[in-house]
Order: C-alpha cells, then structure tokens, then sequence
C-alpha cells in the first residue's frame, strides 16, 4: 500500500522560565484514524508517524506517514498526544529553555508541502505572554470563558438599566428632526 503525507499543522510558545510555555503544537490533520493501526513514536529529536485512515465516511481507507528530524530536542516523557475523530494532536515538551522561538520545525532548511503553521494557535513571539495558556485539548478545555456574556444572557435588571426612559427624551433639548449643527466657516 502506497503511503501519502498528512497535512501537520504546528505552532509554539517558548519560555525561558516556564517549562509548561515552552512547547511545539502539532496537529495531524487525518480524519478517521483507525486506531489500531497509529504508530507514533517520539525521541528526543524526532517524530515518526503512521496510520490508516479514511479522508470520508465512504471513501477508501488509505495508509498515511511521515518521519521529521525535528529543529531541536524535545522531552519525550513530559510531552502529551491525544487522537480525536478529527486529527491526532501533541504537545511537544522542548527541552532548551529559550525566549526565542525555533525558526522551522524541521532540523534541515528543506521545502516541506505538507507542513503548514497552525494560525489558529499561532502567536508572535513579542505576544505570547498575553496569549491564553492551551493544553491542547488535554483537560477541560474552557479556560475562563463566561458563556452566560457569549449567549447574550440579560438579566431584567440589566434590561431595564439599557431601556430608554421616555421622561429623558420628554426633557431633553435635543430634536432629531432639527438635522445636524450647522457648518462653521473656516
């Protein structure tokens, strides 16, 4: 069976102090991995990955991989992954505590078609003390977001205090109909 390359996605934070904010993100975008057939194995400096997989429900099941030197050394044990029904996605613990990022994923300069940046998890490395901490999808997942604010969840209260009051408008000078302030002369 002839094998093909997944789309890998990636991003990175980097931390000279915070082991926990110095990381790669991967993302290989494969649905329907068949699980059975994952083979992934990570050193410290590289990563290997193999599956079956099927791109639709009823479309051919087809045999995917790939092998990376990876830019620099990583910490296998500290470093997680998780296969959802969408993609297998890792963190990759890195093992140099710099502030700087790694200039390319890969130890060689080489064109590489089928890895792309994850702009979803992306962020410039001046900005990423202000970026929200992810695990990836490796706990809750939620952080700190209020879906009561998201679902526009008014309280009466709160409907009342933004409810225009008709005694203002009685006693306010403003007419709408008298149009816009006339134009000074310059």
């Amino acid at each position: 069976m002839m094998s093909t390359h997944p789309e890998v996605l990636w991003a990175q934070r980097s931390s000279e102090s915070d082991d926990s904010k110095n990381v790669i993100y991967l993302t290989v975008s494969l649905p329907n991995i068949d699980e059975p057939s994952l083979k992934y194995d990570l050193t410290p400096t590289s990563i290997k990955f193999e599956a079956d997989a099927r791109a639709a429900t009823n479309a051919e099941t087809k045999h995917y991989e790939f092998s990376l030197d990876l830019y620099d050394d990583i910490i296998p044990e500290l470093s997680k992954h998780k296969l959802t029904s969408r993609s297998f996605t890792a963190v990759l613990r890195k093992k140099n505590k710099k502030l700087e990022f790694w200039p390319r994923l890969t130890k060689e300069k080489l064109k590489t078609p089928f890895i792309k940046t994850d702009f979803e998890k992306w962020v410039d490395e001046d900005e990423q003390d202000a970026a929200r901490d992810d695990d990836f999808g490796m706990g809750d997942g939620l952080g700190d977001m209020d879906f009561s604010k998201m679902l526009g969840g008014d309280t009466d209260e709160a409907a009342a205090e933004s409810a225009p009051n008709p005694e203002d408008e009685a006693e306010s000078d403003d007419n709408d109909e008298d149009g816009p302030p006339p134009l000074e002369d310059a």
